[in-house]
């Protein structure tokens, strides 16, 4: 089985969070991992599918992100 990609990653996250964030420290896990071996330095988020897309739930993932080795942005 192939490693994820940062975008399947990413999807996992978005499910995660509609699961009242379910395993989301594993699937952080997973995305760190595949931006690493994609060269890539940050997560790109699409604000509209979060749960709590509002300022305040933004910043707050941000942070939660970045505890973990992630940096986050949002597109839009």
């Amino acid at each position: 089985m192939s490693e994820p990609t940062v975008a399947q990653a990413t999807e996992s996250i978005y499910a995660s969070l509609k699961a009242d964030n379910a395993d989301i420290d594993a699937h952080i896990a997973t995305l760190k991992a595949a931006l690493a071996r994609e060269g890539t330095k940050q997560a790109v988020f699409d604000p509209t599918k979060l749960a709590h897309s509002n300022r305040q739930g933004r910043k707050l993932m941000q942070a939660y992100f970045r505890q973990r080795g992630v940096t986050v942005s949002f597109s839009g």
